[in-house]
């Protein structure tokens, strides 16, 4: 399987924008807020895994 790192770039109403952490990438990828942890804000770093998202710890 395969894991992935977002940070939360921004929150616009039922969606965020996150911004690949772990990889080179320029683009953001636009998800469903019903689909993320609900404790997440702007700077929020989440891990992606067996199709889940949670919240790394620093």
């Amino acid at each position: 399987m395969y894991t992935f790192q977002y940070e939360v770039v921004s929150i616009d109403g039922d969606y965020a924008n996150l911004k690949r952490i772990d990889a080179q990438e320029d683009d953001l990828k636009l998800v469903a807020r019903a689909l993320l942890p609900p404790q997440i804000r702007e700077g929020t770093k989440l891990l992606y895994e067996m199709m889940e998202y949670s919240v790394m710890e620093d």
